[in-house]
């Protein structure tokens, strides 16, 4: 297992990933924002507009939403990609989504910055084989009954195919966790730099569940020394059209910032 690709070699070298004007893993820290899902155009660009305000650089929106429930908002799809495709070139802003499966392939690697394969995809191995053979960056997140070496082991199918921009995501866990969807492990920050070389960032979004636990646990992520958060952002929390009760609204983001 130490012969992985994922694992850190014996010089130390970490692995810098660098798209646009953004890099993980440099001592820098980064904040991905934005809606779970892109609703239409006016409220993507007041999140966009939030971010560009306050120094952001990079817009986060779900296109293709896969959900547990299929009578729940899946999405805009392909107008979703476009949307944000758009406002990031216009407010020149790095932009996240998360692909469904291999058919979107082409849509992202020409329209996303940094490809985000989400906790259900995270044992995908024919679309991890694809995206490693990507020249984009790939934010892998970890599956909610996964263990940390299930997370590396996805993590190598894109290394070994010759993806070397890697970010892995820490989005909570299922556990006995009471009061909250998940259980936000931050022991595997100081894990994961220990033994891997790739850059970590945390979702408290995901991870907790409830928008009042998102800047406590922000704080403590940064405090175990995650490289970057990825957090849900909506103008109208209660009006969103899906995961309204994790998402920060824009005052309260402000307010973490």
């Amino acid at each position: 297992m130490k012969d992985l690709k994922v694992y850190k070699k014996h010089d130390g070298q970490k692995t810098i990933v660098k798209v646009k004007n953004v890099t993980f893993n440099d001592g820098s820290f980064n904040l991905i924002a934005g809606p779970c899902s892109i609703e239409d155009r006016k409220s993507l660009e007041k999140t966009a507009q939030l971010i560009v305000k306050n120094g952001g650089k990079l817009l986060r929106g779900g296109t293709f939403k896969l959900r547990t429930s299929p009578y729940n908002f899946q999405g805009l799809g392909k107008e979703g990609v476009e949307l944000l495709y758009e406002i990031g070139k216009k407010y020149n802003l790095v932009t996240v989504s998360e692909i469904p499966s291999i058919c979107e392939l082409e849509l992202f690697i020409e329209k996303i910055d940094i490809i985000q394969v989400g906790a259900r995809n995270m044992q995908n191995y024919a679309l991890l084989k694809k995206l490693g053979k990507v020249k984009k960056p790939i934010l892998l997140k970890r599956g909610f009954a996964s263990t940390v070496d299930e997370w590396l082991l996805a993590a190598e199918y894109l290394l070994s195919m010759g993806n070397k921009e890697v970010i892995l995501c820490e989005r909570g866990i299922r556990t006995i966790a009471n009061g909250s969807k998940a259980t936000l492990d931050l022991n595997v920050i100081p894990h994961l730099k220990k033994i891997s070389h790739l850059p970590v960032i945390v979702d408290p979004s995901h991870g907790t569940g409830l928008y009042e636990y998102v800047e406590p646990m922000s704080l403590a992520a940064i405090a175990a020394g995650a490289d970057g958060l990825i957090i849900e952002v909506h103008y109208d929390p209660k009006a969103a059209f899906s995961d309204g009760v994790q998402t920060l609204s824009l005052e309260r983001f402000e307010k973490l910032l």
